[in-house]
Order: structure tokens, then C-alpha cells, then sequence
């Protein structure tokens, strides 16, 4: 069985339906590709995707080692090459909560967890992943 279900609507717009829980997105073309930029494009959707993903494998790391990071935030950034046209680096800056501390161990715990998630190990590798922590 399928696990998304997609469609072209028109307009250079699609229809993506998780197939499991029926909730949906709409993609556009960008603005600078022939698009209205009224959602996210295929390619802002795999970088929310990076840092989705790096999240939650630093929140299971948290929840199995008793790590407060709810509240964290991360601002993401997409920057594209034109020859050819692709994504080349992603920039992502985590803002860990404010008040909360963290010793050097769970730093780097959760540090080695963002930058070892699957959707970043399935990333080519010329993409450029540029990621900080703000404690």
C-alpha cells in the first residue's frame, strides 16, 4: 500500500495525501520558477523535512536520556544553485529553549542526533548541511 498519494492539479500545483492518517499539503512553484509561491515548493518541503526529521531524532535521543528540549525552535534556510537547478546548501539554526541548560554530554548527544537523522544521512552528499546550535 501506497503511504502518499499525490496529484497534479494544475497550475504547476500538487496534492500530496498521507495515505494512513488523510491529512494533506499543497505544493506550488516558487515565485523565481514560474510559480504563484502561495505553499511550500517540492524543495522547501524536503528541507522542512531535514529539520523535521532532525527534531524528532534529537526528541527521542531527549526522551530516552530525560533531556528537556520542548520549546526548542530551528529557522530554516534554502539556498539554490541555478546550474543546475537544485538545492544547494540548507542552513538550519536551532534555538534551544530559553532558561534551560545542558552539559557538554547532552549537547553533543543531541548535537551527533540532528546531524545523524535519515532524512540527512539520504541527502546527497553535495548538499551542503550547515547547522548550529543556539543554547
Amino acid at each position: 500500500m501506497a503511504t502518499i498519494q499525490s496529484n497534479y492539479i494544475g497550475d504547476l500545483r500538487t496534492t500530496a495525501q498521507h495515505v494512513a492518517s488523510g491529512n494533506s499539503i499543497i505544493t506550488d512553484a516558487p515565485v523565481d520558477n514560474n510559480g504563484k509561491g502561495e505553499a511550500f515548493s517540492p524543495t522547501d518541503l524536503v528541507c522542512a523535512a531535514l529539520g523535521s526529521c532532525m527534531m524528532t531524532i534529537m526528541g527521542i535521543v531527549a526522551n530516552r536520556s530525560a533531556i528537556d528540549i520542548q520549546g526548542m525552535e530551528i529557522e530554516t534556510t534554502k539556498i539554490m544553485s541555478a546550474e543546475p537547478r537544485r538545492i544547494a546548501e540548507v542552513v538550519l539554526n536551532f534555538k534551544m529553549p530559553a532558561g534551560k541548560t545542558y552539559t557538554d554530554k547532552e549537547k553533543a548527544m543531541l548535537e551527533n542526533a540532528a546531524r545523524t537523522c535519515p532524512v540527512a544521512l539520504s541527502l546527497h552528499p553535495d548538499i551542503k548541511q550547515t547547522v548550529s546550535f543556539i543554547y
